[in-house]
């Protein structure tokens, strides 16, 4: 069990020890989540899974759409999408993806799943670090948003690091939730109070919203590169972005390229932005994606005419291509009998929209922000709609069987995130811990790229050699370079990584 806080990879190990099987590992932790690391989800996130059920692999789209009210016209005053309060605010999904993995693939009863979480929140937990540092950013941002300062600034201020936080109010909501298997949420206590919070501030959202929501088994897609098939959810999310840098550059020989070389770095870096260029021109709700498919945008002749674009010397700057002639918290998980699971849920920027439901702990999500208001874009603004998403679980089969699952939350770092990890654990065969330790970069726009100081001076010269314009950061400073949850599949059982950059932890019996 792998995941960005201690406590709750101990809450997935005691499923496992109750006789669970790795989903309701993977749920006791994600539940646990949502109370130990509030700064990066809640109850009010979005979620998305790959599962592997030890025969075949499943995919859950638990990402929740906008009020039915909204369209392009009610933002048409604005330059961007709103970012934080009420108009930010989508239906969320998290809750959902509990319930419905559950019944379709737990062992225990879904009770049992909440029994960490509910225990955390009622009795406290020490705020550890990393999470510590978010929550004072978050609540310097935030405060002033409704019901944030009461649930989340005890005493006028951010909980320390080693203080200890009690949330008893979000302790009862997932009461509630365990006992209604999410009805509640929903249909019931909760999801009335929801709707009533946000008509007193004029929100859009309704229960007729809530009450609509349903979840997508969508299955996965995928991108066969070096021997192995690397798995992503369809869109509304951007895993399609890592599937096609890794199909460029499975025109370009890399695996012959030292992985902390100068030489592999750019080939990462240009194809990546050709993904990236793509996926934003191009990709949202599946179901507006009209012009551009799926299948286009990982054919192999396209990703090779977009590998030809790469200069192996010099920074380019790509604008997107033409596919055919018309036209974010992760953890990871695998058991005895092989099942595995990567699984992700999101508030999206930190805390969220900042909007927390009075006496429930529900800190709703501003997944809203992921639209546009670009005419004709197929992310555009509309009613009952995804938004383009962030978060991915990633997955990694070889031979028909289940090589590896991860995640790599951090925005718009996570496609990025997930080439370098399918890169670094399964090309390099380097082991998880040092995949998730090693340097990383990230496309920031146009010619800008991040890196990390540990890259090393001279393939940060190399870089800037080449025309990349280079900003140092370090991670404990931006936070920009997400968190790495690992397992691989290994003989006789499993290896894990846990991202030095979060507070989080692999463990296992």
């Amino acid at each position: 069990m792998a995941s960005s806080h201690p406590l709750a990879t101990q809450a997935g190990l005691r499923m496992l020890d109750a006789g669970g099987n790795a989903l309701d590992a993977a749920l006791a932790t994600a539940i646990a989540l949502v109370v130990v690391e509030p700064t990066g989800n809640g109850l009010g996130s979005d979620a998305f899974c790959i599962l592997w059920d030890g025969k075949e692999l499943h995919g859950l789209n638990a990402s929740g759409r906008s009020p039915a009210t909204w369209s392009a016209d009610k933002f048409a005053h604005l330059d961007g999408m709103p970012e934080r309060g009420w108009d930010s605010v989508t239906v969320p999904g998290a809750v959902s993806a509990w319930r419905d993995l559950s019944a379709r693939f737990g062992r225990l009863p879904f009770e049992k799943l909440f029994e960490p979480a509910i225990g955390y929140a009622e009795a406290g937990f020490m705020v550890s670090p990393v999470i510590a540092e978010q929550w004072r950013r978050g609540g310097e941002i935030l405060k002033d948003q409704p019901g944030f300062s009461s649930a989340f600034l005890p005493n006028g201020r951010a909980p320390y690091a080693g203080e200890v936080f009690r949330n008893p109010d979000m302790a009862q909501s997932l009461r509630l939730i365990a006992e209604t298997k999410g009805e509640a949420f929903y249909r019931g206590e909760l999801a009335e109070r929801i709707v009533a919070f946000g008509k007193a501030h004029g929100a859009a959202l309704t229960g007729s919203d809530l009450d609509n929501h349903r979840n997508d088994w969508c299955g996965t897609i995928a991108q066969k590169f070096k021997g192995f098939e690397a798995h992503e959810i369809p869109p509304n999310g951007q895993g399609i972005a890592a599937l096609m840098a890794l199909g460029i550059l499975d025109h370009l020989e890399i695996e012959d390229l030292a992985p902390e070389s100068g030489d592999a770095v750019h080939l990462q870096l240009e194809a990546m932005k050709l993904a990236l260029a793509d996926l934003y021109a191009y990709v949202g709700d599946l179901n507006w994606m009209k012009s551009v498919s799926v299948t286009d945008l990982l054919s192999t002749d396209y990703l090779g005419s977009r590998a030809k674009l790469i200069d192996r010397r010099r920074a380019q700057d790509f604008g997107p291509g033409i596919p055919h002639e018309s036209g974010t918290v992760c953890l990871a998980t695998g058991d005895a009998n092989g099942q595995m699971v990567s699984f992700i849920q999101s508030n999206y920027a930190g805390f969220g929209s900042g909007i927390v439901v009075p006496k429930t702990g529900i800190s709703l999500q501003n997944r809203g922000l992921g639209f546009e208001l670009t005419p004709g874009h197929p992310n555009r603004v509309d009613g009952s709609k995804r938004p383009f998403h962030t978060i991915i679980p990633g997955f990694v089969m070889r031979d028909g069987k289940p090589a590896m699952s991860f995640g790599l939350m951090g925005g718009a770092m996570q496609a990025q995130g997930h080439v370098q990890m399918i890169l670094r654990c399964l090309m390099w065969k380097q082991d998880p811990q040092t995949a998730a330790d090693a340097p990383r970069w990230r496309v920031v726009n146009g010619l800008s790229v991040a890196i990390e100081p540990t890259a090393g001076n001279d393939v940060i010269q190399e870089l800037k050699q080449r025309g990349h314009q280079i900003s140092i950061e370090a991670p404990d400073e931006s936070f920009g370079f997400g968190g790495a949850q690992i397992v691989t599949r290994v003989d006789g059982g499993y290896v894990g990584g846990s991202d030095p950059r979060k507070d989080g932890q692999v463990s296992g019996f």
